[in-house]
């Protein structure tokens, strides 16, 4: 179905999965395992109430390595959205990369790759170039660049040590997910006020 003409094209923030909203468990099989990371459901539901996109774009490497399938990446995905919606937040869709470039082949799917977020663009009608990337590693956020847009590594999760990379400067800081939606809604009010 196609868009009529002026349509206007939505909003969006782009968030990690694992370090950024839930606990990073290194190839998490198990949904209860899941675990939310303090303040992400308000932070989302702080997102979903200012009808902006919250989309998460996560690397599942486990899957090309076996140690994990598709289905186990999906019921870990559907526990996070009944953990979220307990508490009135909701991701408005979960795209993922099941590659790993040394076992699959290279692919254009994995982060820092961009095409997850044109598909994501393409089925919402996203304005990219108005969009934020969030999460706790430069390949989470490194794709703001390709549109100019804006992204906020997390000082949680792996962000310690991603932050010490000379990328990293290019980007705004936060501690955790809750404070870069502040940031984000900060930025939004004055957008939306200027």
């Amino acid at each position: 179905m196609s868009l009529a003409p002026n349509t206007p094209r939505r909003r969006a923030v782009f968030l990690d999965r694992d370090g950024t909203i839930i606990e990073d468990v290194s190839y998490l099989q198990n949904p209860d395992a899941v675990r939310l990371l303090p303040g992400a459901a308000t932070a989302i539901k702080q997102l979903n109430d200012q009808k902006l996109l919250a989309i998460v774009v996560t690397n599942q490497s486990g899957i090309a390595r076996g140690l994990l399938s598709r289905y186990e990446y999906q019921a870990t995905e559907q526990r996070v959205d009944e953990i979220l919606a307990k508490q009135g937040a909701r991701l408005d869709a979960h795209y993922f990369c099941p590659h790993l470039p040394e076992l699959t082949g290279p692919c254009d799917c994995r982060k820092p790759g961009v095409l997850l977020y044109s598909q994501a663009a393409e089925q919402f009608n996203i304005d990219l170039g108005s969009g934020w990337w969030v999460g706790d590693r430069l390949r989470d956020v490194l794709p703001a660049e390709v549109y100019d847009a804006r992204g906020i590594l997390l000082h949680c999760g792996s962000g310690r040590t991603e932050a010490q990379d000379e990328r990293a400067r290019r980007f705004a800081r936060a501690d955790d997910l809750a404070a870069a939606v502040d940031m984000i809604l900060h930025e939004e009010s004055q957008r939306r006020s200027g």
